[in-house]
């Protein structure tokens, strides 16, 4: 089967999460829904057990392209990582600060407009770079795509469910468009660019500081009332899907 035809359906899957996850009535529970626990334990296995080992291998590719000593290298691409947690982190805080002085001076539970779309054009970059990804990956067999697949769907019913949140209002009318856009943006641009080594390494590492964070902010304040059982079994699940996997490939 043609490979841009598979990541295809895989993007329109993608796209298929920010257009209805406002439909998804089984998570909109008090407290939270186990399954975004759930959700939340897969894509942190795939940080820890995919991208966190690869970062490794793409500090080679910064160390022959940059001609940086290796120690050096390595710091670089865990660096990128830690900005994507720092940037995310930084736009939380944002989205926080918005609907606490909104709150208390208009009596609405909504962040400004402005801080909204910054939330939501954030988000849109990752998506362009998972659905990039996609296309390039470091481990490009047939089993590392369905799991990077499974992965970040999971991940983004969970990132699109706390953006929706934030604002319904402006994520139904115009938010999920723009993610969709960003969506099959990414994916056509990886079907047509193939990136540099050193640059994939970059964008990978970014992708997991990111989606520490988004898995973080959902899972660990105390209103959330999140669950740790789902979380745990989200996590080995995935963790003994990726290990099989390794295993049947050596």
């Amino acid at each position: 089967m043609n490979p841009a035809l598979v990541t295809a359906v895989m993007a329109l899957a993608f796209c298929t999460v920010h257009v209805f996850v406002g439909r998804l009535r089984f998570l909109d529970r008090a407290p939270r829904s186990r399954w975004l626990s759930f959700a939340g334990g897969v894509a942190v296995g795939y940080v820890f057990l995919h991208i966190l080992p690869e970062l490794g291998s793409h500090a080679v590719a910064f160390e022959r392209a940059i001609g940086l000593p290796p120690t050096l290298s390595e710091s670089w691409v865990y660096a990128l990582a830690l900005g994507g947690l720092v940037l995310f982190y930084g736009i939380e805080r944002a989205l926080k600060i918005s609907r606490g002085d909104r709150r208390a001076e208009e009596g609405r539970d909504r962040p400004e407009h402005g801080v909204f779309w910054l939330h939501i054009g954030a988000s849109a970059l990752l998506i362009a770079v998972i659905a990039y990804l996609l296309n390039h990956r470091e481990e490009a067999t047939t089993g590392g795509l369905v799991l990077f697949f499974a992965a970040m769907m999971l991940h983004l019913v969970t990132a699109d469910y706390g953006a929706r949140r934030e604002h319904p209002e402006l994520y139904d009318r115009r938010g999920r468009w723009v993610l969709v856009a960003a969506t099959l943006a990414g994916w056509f641009v990886g079907t047509r660019l193939v990136l540099p080594p050193v640059v994939i390494g970059g964008l990978f590492a970014f992708v997991g500081g990111c989606i520490v964070l988004v898995v973080l902010k959902e899972e660990l304040p105390e209103e959330r009332k999140s669950y740790f059982l789902p979380f745990f079994a989200g996590a080995a699940i995935y963790s003994a899907l990726v290990i099989g996997e390794l295993h049947l490939a050596v």
